[in-house]
């Protein structure tokens, strides 16, 4: 089971806190029997909020699949953006370095 995120932890106290403070001054309740239950309203509520709240990272099939189309389709407009102005080279991402072969302690 995953770890609940900042957000969530925000999220759900607010809503706890928030939904307690409008159910008691809304019902003045004044027994016990019903601050419990405002106050076990308030964590279900407070609960259920911070478990819709979406996990960074996470997204549906529909949502990656939309976004693999997205990439594909501004990469094509980059590659064609690139030809407009002459670009035709690849730059290397990385050199062979002389030093490759030495340990990283020696100087």
């Amino acid at each position: 089971m995953p770890r609940p995120t900042a957000a969530q932890f925000a999220y759900g106290s607010a809503t706890v806190v928030a939904t307690t403070l409008a159910l008691l001054l809304l019902f003045r309740t004044e027994s016990g029997a019903g601050v419990a239950a405002v106050g076990t309203t308030a964590l279900i509520l407070g609960l259920l909020v911070a478990l819709r709240l979406p996990h960074p990272g996470r997204g549906t099939a529909e949502e990656a699949g939309r976004t693999a189309t997205d990439r594909s389709s501004a990469a094509a407009r980059t590659h064609h953006a690139l030809e407009g102005i002459g670009a035709r080279e690849r730059v290397s991402a990385a050199r062979p370095s002389a030093r490759a072969d030495e340990h990283s302690l020696r100087r």
